[in-house]
């Protein structure tokens, strides 16, 4: 007896118009040279989300990949995806992206009671100094001290010794001019505390400035060519030992 689909057509028994088949579970296969998606294995699910979750730092998916290097890239991703999508639906926690990885947070909404647990070890509040600091090194980047110091008008190396020790800015380069100060810019952590996956991410100064609490200096908003940068080598000692610049240039 022919069976007739839901739609009232006779199904083909070599696939539909892309050349594909279900197999017993409801996946799609690979027919004629097409490739079709396939959801992922619940257990490849679990793994990537326990992977993730228990990363100190974003897992990027190349780590992803080396990590599950028996799994085809194809199916990783397509774990990622669907692990995404589940965390669309819950209401305490959310998957995003960050520096360049992926993390498993609780949503911003529900910080303030993550807090109250987490009181006695909250990390110190950055000054209202070192946030307009931070902006001009994000939105500026690489940028000097001295530059800085133009920008905001007063002097920055107090405040830029804190975003080093911080981890929230690094030093670069040097620029190419007498002297050859240091160049700053932002790190990895940077992007981690304030949720970016990368620096195009960043909002615009004005939005930036309004959420962080301060008005933006005008030389902040100008747009500034790239200037040239050399690279940042490290400096010996009389005894020809090789040292790793740390402190701030004042």
């Amino acid at each position: 007896m022919t069976m007739l689909n839901a739609q009232g057509e006779m199904p083909n028994a070599q696939g539909n118009d892309q050349g594909e088949m279900l197999d017993a579970h409801g996946n799609a296969q690979v027919l004629n040279g097409h490739s079709t998606e396939r959801a992922p294995s619940a257990e490849l699910k679990a793994i990537v989300e326990a992977l993730i979750f228990a990363s100190p730092e974003p897992l990027t998916p190349r780590m992803l990949f080396k990590l599950l290097a028996d799994e085809p890239k194809e199916d990783v991703s397509t774990a990622i995806q669907a692990l995404k999508n589940d965390y669309d639906a819950r209401p305490g926690l959310q998957f995003v992206e960050v520096a360049g990885g992926y993390q498993i947070v609780t949503r911003p909404e529900l910080h303030e009671w993550v807090r109250r647990l987490f009181h006695e070890r909250s990390t110190q509040k950055l000054t209202v100094q070192s946030l307009e600091t931070l902006a001009v090194i994000a939105y500026k980047q690489p940028i000097t001290a001295l530059e800085i110091g133009e920008i905001r008008g007063v002097n920055t190396s107090g405040v830029l010794a804190t975003l080093l020790e911080r981890h929230l800015v690094k030093i670069v380069g040097r620029k190419n001019v007498v002297g050859r100060p240091f160049l700053y810019a932002t790190t990895k952590e940077f992007l981690i505390r304030f949720g970016l996956n990368d620096l195009g991410d960043l909002p615009k100064i004005e939005d930036m400035a309004e959420a962080l609490g301060f008005d933006p200096p005008a030389r902040l908003i100008e747009q500034t060519p790239a200037e040239e940068m050399l690279p940042l080598e490290e400096e010996a000692d009389e005894s020809g030992k090789v040292e790793e610049v740390k402190e701030v240039e004042k």
